[in-house]
């Protein structure tokens, strides 16, 4: 099936390239080009003046006591039921 296939696209591609009549009028060539150097532009950057410190701070913690509900049965749950 696919060397039909293969061979169909053959085909056609030969036959369509056949089809064609093809004619140079005028012959082609390169265009004359001439280059100079130059100069790369010009910046003022004017930056942000950013001051970097480190500042010791103390942070209050809240207090959590967390308090798990036991198993209905007394059994510890492990999670390899």
């Amino acid at each position: 099936m696919k060397r039909i296939i293969a061979t169909t696209l053959v085909l056609a591609s030969a036959f369509g390239l056949a089809a064609c009549d093809v004619d140079q009028t005028e012959e082609g060539e390169m265009p004359e080009v001439s280059v100079e150097g130059g100069n790369m532009p010009e910046f003022d950057v004017e930056t942000a003046d950013v001051d970097v410190g480190t500042k010791e701070t103390t942070v209050e913690v809240p207090d959590v006591n967390i308090t798990m509900p036991g198993d209905a049965e007394g059994e510890p749950v492990t999670g390899n039921e």
